[in-house]
């Protein structure tokens, strides 16, 4: 039986890049959030608009999330310890999942309130709002929308599922720019409850996000196995090994970000242990240079029983 945890070295120089990668993209997009959030809360009451209002709470959410994405990773790229001999990976997860708590709970914030003006009816004592919302929202699309490619390329080099969760942040906030945006136009355009209708817009957009993320970190940290395709590509590699006769079983699980993977193989009944035993050393390596994401490998040997 061969099992052994990722080569130290190699995981130091990812952790030291990962942490540079990491700080870079929450610096850019802490200082973009503070930036956008001011600039639109100042447009939203100056400009009497509430869906920019709504939106300008909605970037100061990011700021937070941000900072708890990267207090996640952090965590997340600790080495095993003697309380965590596994490793910390999953805490990215219990991160993922704080930030959709304060999704959700943003959402249903701006969604009331705007939910409350329109059920109030009274929509002749609105104000309509001014033009400087309308700069404000395009902005914000603009902004928003590099910020997510920007923070979503980083988290696939990463693979951090905090950083997806918070570039996809990102996109919600643009497209509840766009809401905003369609509002302040229908409500200068003689329509001003439509303002209060972009408000709960972004409040479905947001949720959406919300439960996006919390059922990805949820599948992270309750051992689902990879998808059919991934698991296909390790079982071809490991019956392409010399010596394997065959694959007698293959479990994987997700472990935050990274893969364990639990084989069987089958080898000459009659070999030598020591010759087995390079077999399965050799399945095992493979692997874990093969497929970057693959973090632990337990291989255990069987005589083979079949014919010649």
């Amino acid at each position: 039986m061969v099992g052994r945890k990722e080569n130290k070295s190699k995981e130091t120089l990812n952790d030291a890049q990962n942490a540079a990668l990491a700080a870079k993209v929450s610096a850019v997009s802490i200082a973009g959030n503070v930036f956008l959030s001011v600039f639109k809360f100042i447009a939203g009451v100056l400009g009497h608009s509430s869906a920019m209002v709504s939106d300008a709470v909605h970037s100061l959410s990011d700021v937070l999330t941000t900072m708890i994405a990267l207090i996640g990773v952090k965590i997340a790229k600790r080495g095993a310890d003697a309380g965590h001999p596994y490793g910390h990976e999953r805490f990215e997860c219990v991160s993922s999942i704080i930030l959709s708590g304060l999704l959700l709970a943003t959402g249903l914030g701006i969604g009331m309130a705007g939910m409350k003006t329109i059920l109030a009816g009274d929509y002749a004592e609105l104000a309509i709002p001014g033009v400087l919302p309308l700069a404000a929202a395009a902005l914000s699309i603009i902004s928003k929308e590099a910020m997510f490619w920007y923070t979503r390329s980083c988290a696939q080099k990463m693979h951090s599922s905090a950083f997806m969760a918070d570039a996809w942040h990102h996109r919600s906030d643009a497209l509840s720019s766009v809401g905003s945006l369609i509002g302040v136009v229908g409500a200068r355009a003689g329509l001003p409850v439509l303002d209060s209708a972009a408000s709960v817009v972004i409040c479905l957009f947001i949720l959406k996000v919300a439960v996006d993320i919390f059922r990805d970190a949820v599948r992270k940290l309750t051992d689902t196995a990879c998808d059919e395709d991934y698991t296909e590509q390790v079982r071809a590699f490991i019956a392409r090994q010399d010596g394997v006769r065959q694959i007698d079983l293959l479990q994987t699980r997700m472990f935050g970000e990274k893969v364990y993977v639990d084989v069987e193989i089958a080898v000459d009944a009659h070999m030598e242990l020591e010759d087995a035993h390079a077999i399965a050393e050799k399945v095992h390596t493979g692997l874990e240079n093969t497929f970057e994401n693959i973090k632990h490998v337990m291989v255990h040997v069987n005589p083979f029983a079949g014919g010649q």
